[in-house]
């Protein structure tokens, strides 16, 4: 039986594109703090929305646009406006 083909979603591709880049530069602005102990707070408190896109990227890849991917994008951005909200960077 063949496989069946994923649905792909343009909008979901560039909200994951955005995501990347925003991931990388709360990244860099994160390694650019001095003070070690403020840098690892932000770190720890930064890696569950890194892993959040992480997985909605590798979601995306082998199953395209669905009900689980959606959700991951759903907690990114939650997890994102939450982090934006509590950390000034």
């Amino acid at each position: 039986m063949p496989k069946k083909r994923r649905k792909l979603s343009k909008e979901m591709e560039a909200d994951m594109d955005a995501a990347k880049k925003k991931i990388e530069l709360i990244s860099a602005l994160i390694h650019d703090i001095r003070d070690e102990d403020i840098q690892a707070e932000y770190l720890g408190a930064f890696s569950q929305i890194r892993a959040a896109v992480v997985n909605l990227v590798a979601k995306y890849t082998t199953d395209g646009f669905c009900e689980e991917t959606e959700g991951l994008l759903a907690l990114y951005k939650g997890l994102i406006s939450e982090f934006e909200a509590e950390y000034e960077l």
